[in-house]
């Protein structure tokens, strides 16, 4: 199995395990990889996913280069990475990135998918397709100017240059960087941290936010006037309210 899946309480932790080919994804792994979010998405005990790679040098270093050259115009019109991070994307649940090392070409579009992104610090992003005489094709060229802007995502892509953490940091491409050793627990701290929110408000939010990159600013606010108005009539709205007014934790349903 390329693809392992452990699953801790809410938390579920998706992790590439294909160190003999530094945990490239090639197509059989990007199905097992499809299968095993389609099951976590339906698991109603799943509040948050994190991804990670096998070992500690290498998130996912991305396409299989054998495979790529192998590659025709139809197989690019299928867009089968590209599927798969658009899956990660719609996720209703949260996602984390956990990047315990390279994350290069569909790697990097693999984080950018994730709501939030932590990464070792000595962990490197990079788009070197364009040194293939290709471009990323699985979502660089829309997610990443939305992430970090125009400039810098052509500064990644058109150059091929990788960065490292620290700039990765700089530039808003993710949110925290820690010790190699501690990428997981981070993780798994800043996903304990969302869970412990409101159910119902973070699944509202996280779809209002996406919107955000796919209509205007009037439709924008309209969906989130929406998502404010099921909020209110929530359940947990008055158990957050209740228990901050009388200063114990909240003991959230979801409803």
């Amino acid at each position: 199995m390329n693809i392992e899946v452990t699953i801790d309480g809410r938390v579920a932790t998706l992790c590439v395990n294909r160190p003999e080919v530094r945990n490239a994804l090639d197509s059989a792994t990007v199905q097992e990889m499809t299968t095993a979010l389609t099951a976590l998405i339906a698991n109603n005990e799943v509040g948050a996913i994190i991804i990670t790679g096998a070992g500690d040098t290498v998130f996912v270093s991305g396409a299989d280069i054998n495979a790529i050259r192998s590659r025709g115009r139809d197989d690019g019109l299928a867009a089968i990475n590209q599927s798969l991070f658009a899956l990660l994307d719609r996720c209703p649940k949260v996602t984390i990135a956990a990047v315990n090392g390279l994350a290069f070409g569909g790697g990097c579009e693999l984080a950018i998918a994730c709501d939030l992104r932590v990464a070792a610090d000595h962990a490197k992003f990079g788009q070197p397709e364009v040194a293939l005489g290709i471009i990323p094709g699985a979502g660089a060229t829309q997610r990443l100017p939305r992430l970090i802007g125009l400039g810098r995502a052509k500064h990644l892509i058109l150059t091929g240059d990788p960065i490292d953490a620290p700039t990765a940091l700089a530039w808003g491409l993710v949110s925290q960087v820690v010790p190699g050793t501690d990428v997981l627990a981070s993780a798994r701290a800043l996903a304990d941290r969302i869970l412990s929110r409101g159910p119902l408000a973070i699944r509202l939010a996280k779809a209002a936010i996406n919107a955000s990159a796919r209509v205007d600013l009037e439709s924008g606010l309209l969906i989130e006037t929406l998502a404010q108005a099921l909020c209110f009539q929530s359940d947990d709205k008055q158990e957050g309210t209740t228990a901050f007014l009388e200063k114990r934790p909240a003991k959230f349903t979801g409803r």
